[in-house]
């Protein structure tokens, strides 16, 4: 019987790994006005102070937006804006310097806390802010004059990167300063982009309050790669914003970015410290990388095939015969885990190639990633100049028949392959025209 404690200390265990390739990284976090209003605000700090303590550099950059809203109506004032920027005056920025200065002193003396008997307990964080964004005026555009609304002009990257290697959390406010003295509005998503990128930040996580990015269908979106976003129908202007956001910044550099929800509980931890997360990844390459197996693999393969060996669905395979056999497979990888595996043994004088050992972790069934592996094995049977491929299989014909092979008989095996054909098996052949 598993009590609490034991699942508490096997989730741990599950951690490790995600622990140990945190430790060290550079994340960016941006965070909106509206996160501080939130009841789940004090929980995201206490997640940002763990991060902290296991040893993760962290930029926060906080917006203000909601926060100017009410200062403005509070003074009587109108917000005015010109394709979706706030023309910031002279009166405005008044309020802008208000709204800024006071959440970033409010989020100061949160990471402050150490009470007793509290997540926060003995976390005693040093927090830096400073003019680390260079600006520029935005200017006259379309005969509209922005005055204070600026653009991100320069990051002070290695300004940044000191405070960070002396153990300091950078917070960033949505302000810049420019050479002559001048204090602009910056928008958030232009700070962030430009901090990410300019500092080589590992990650940028963006909230929102969604869990992620939704499609059509109501599903929540796990992973994407920038090239598959033009192809999104987003309709929810939140979520098409944070989306953009996080492919600027993937285009500029950020290999990753994390989109989650700032109304959940845990979830910036459960992203970035269990396998599947909890909100949408957006990339530069694949989040399930394909590669060739090496070496290194066997063992990694072993442990994916051996439960359907025990079951008799696979022949079994020695460690020995896959240490000669490895060239012939290829991987699903998934953060440094292997997932999915395939392999194809070619026959050319016959003109056909087996496709063999086609098996996805039981936690990871149902995302197609055998057709995807089958469909890269046919690529290469066709550069070998292969005519067609074939599988031998006892248990699974239903799925291979779904995937345009045909039944035939064991006769139509390439010789040496019949030489090795075990009658006990008895297994079927399928071949397939490429």
């Amino acid at each position: 019987m598993t009590t609490s404690a034991q699942s508490h200390i096997r989730w741990l265990r599950n951690t490790a790994p995600y622990i140990n390739a945190h430790r060290g990284k550079t994340f960016v976090l941006m965070l909106g006005g509206d996160i501080a209003q939130h009841e789940n605000f004090s929980h995201l700090i206490h997640d940002i102070a763990l991060l902290n303590s296991l040893g993760v550099r962290l930029v926060l950059i906080h917006g203000s937006r909601s926060q100017i809203e009410q200062r403005l109506q509070f003074a009587g004032l109108d917000s005015v804006f010109h394709d979706g920027m706030r023309i910031t005056d002279n009166a405005a920025l008044e309020h802008v310097k208000d709204a800024a200065g006071s959440l970033r002193a409010q989020i100061e003396a949160l990471l402050s806390m150490g009470l007793p008997n509290s997540p926060m307990q003995g976390s005693r964080m040093r927090v830096c802010s400073g003019n680390f964004v260079t600006a520029r005026p935005i200017g006259v555009v379309d005969g509209v004059d922005f005055h204070h609304t600026g653009r991100v002009r320069r990051i002070d990257a290695s300004g940044i990167h000191q405070q960070l290697a002396n153990g300091s959390i950078v917070l960033l406010s949505p302000l810049g300063y420019s050479p002559t003295g001048e204090i602009f509005n910056l928008a958030l998503e232009d700070i962030a982009v430009h901090c990410a990128a300019a500092i080589g930040a590992d990650k940028l996580v963006l909230f929102g309050t969604a869990a992620g990015i939704v499609n059509e269908a109501g599903e929540l979106i796990r992973q994407c790669a920038v090239g598959d976003i033009s192809g999104l129908k987003i309709t929810d202007p939140e979520q098409f914003s944070l989306l953009q956001t996080a492919k600027s910044a993937c285009l500029a550099g950020v290999s990753r970015c994390h989109i989650i929800s700032h109304e959940d509980d845990c979830a910036l931890l459960q992203e970035l410290f269990t396998h599947d997360g909890c909100g949408t990844l957006v990339g530069n390459d694949e989040y399930e990388l394909l590669r060739q197996a090496n070496i290194d693999d066997v063992g990694g393969i072993l442990e994916l095939i051996e439960p359907l060996e025990q079951q008799g669905v696979l022949l079994k395979r020695s460690r020995e015969l896959l240490e000669t056999e490895i060239s012939q497979f290829r991987l699903l990888v998934r953060d440094g885990r292997i997932i999915a595996c395939a392999a194809l043994y070619p026959f050319p004088d016959e003109g056909s190639g087996e496709i063999a050992c086609i098996v996805s972790h039981p936690e990871y069934r149902g995302g197609r990633r055998g057709q995807r592996l089958l469909t890269t094995l046919e690529q290469e049977a066709r550069r070998l100049g292969l005519d067609r491929v074939f599988v031998l299989t006892t248990q699974t014909a239903h799925w291979f028949i779904e995937q345009g092979f045909a039944e035939t008989s064991r006769d139509e095996l390439p010789a040496q392959k019949k030489l090795l054909y075990n009658l006990q098996r008895n297994s079927k052949v399928f071949f397939k025209v490429l």
